[in-house]
């Protein structure tokens, strides 16, 4: 995986998807600052210049089907808790692949993924990871940073060979049934709120709160949750909402 580091960019995501018909092999696209970083739903993504790792990264799986593409989240995610696990720091994925330490996030992750047919041609992976940033201003409710769990300074470019030596690894395993479900499994393993406990949750469509317990998370993506009177129900990202 190649690396490369801009200055200065509106976001990694933005770069890659204006650029990724003259890019042929995977590459990942680092940023010190970024004008205009992509969250989920729409959001911005907050990162002081210099401080934290964002970046992006140009997949080109090999005739990887559409149906498949949960297991590209899923190794994305469990390569940054690799990364972070390096440097003592246990997390987990809020699921679908946001990365929590203990009740904070400390990782966003943004895929795009572009079809031919009933396959994906490329996937441009977007990646915030807060590491030295000590103080954020905007309203996001719980972020933590590498620095604030462990005190210490951390060199930026030395992080991304790190993730990019993880994410090689992860990605990997996406190929073949049998890697695949250790994948999946181990996913599973890093599920944050994942330890059959009943929390709150809010359906998006109609608003209602209710609590539920994470039942299964299925190779797709689909999370069932077990409500109290043992009564399941689906949803796919952005249907449900932690509370």
């Amino acid at each position: 995986m190649r690396l490369i580091w801009l200055d200065e960019v509106d976001s990694t995501n933005s770069y890659l998807e204006r650029n990724a018909r003259d890019i042929a092999d995977t590459v990942m696209i680092a940023a010190r600052k970024q004008t205009a970083g992509h969250g989920q739903r729409g959001n911005s993504w907050e990162s002081a210049p210099d401080e934290n790792l964002t970046f992006s990264v140009l997949y080109h799986p090999k005739e990887f089907k559409a149906i498949d593409q949960f297991a590209i989240s899923e190794a994305t995610a469990l390569a940054v808790t690799d990364m972070l696990a390096l440097h003592g720091i246990h997390a987990n994925v809020k699921w679908p692949n946001d990365i929590y330490a203990s009740d904070r996030k400390i990782c966003g992750i943004l895929i795009k993924h572009s079809l031919t047919g009933k396959e994906i041609s490329h996937s441009i992976i977007g990646v915030g990871i807060n590491i030295n940033q000590t103080e954020f201003l905007s309203d996001a409710p719980n972020p933590v940073s590498l620095k604030q769990l462990t005190g210490e300074n951390f060199d930026l470019e030395s992080l991304a060979t790190e993730t990019a030596e993880c994410l090689n690894r992860r990605l990997e395993m996406i190929y073949g049934s049998r890697h695949r479900r250790e994948l999946h499994n181990e996913f599973l393993c890093r599920l944050w709120r994942g330890d059959g406990g009943y929390y709150p949750f809010r359906d998006t469509a109609s608003g209602e709160n209710f609590e539920a317990a994470i039942d299964a998370i299925g190779p797709d993506g689909l999370m069932t949750l077990r409500l109290h009177n043992d009564s399941t129900r689906s949803y796919r990202f952005k249907e449900v909402a932690f509370l």
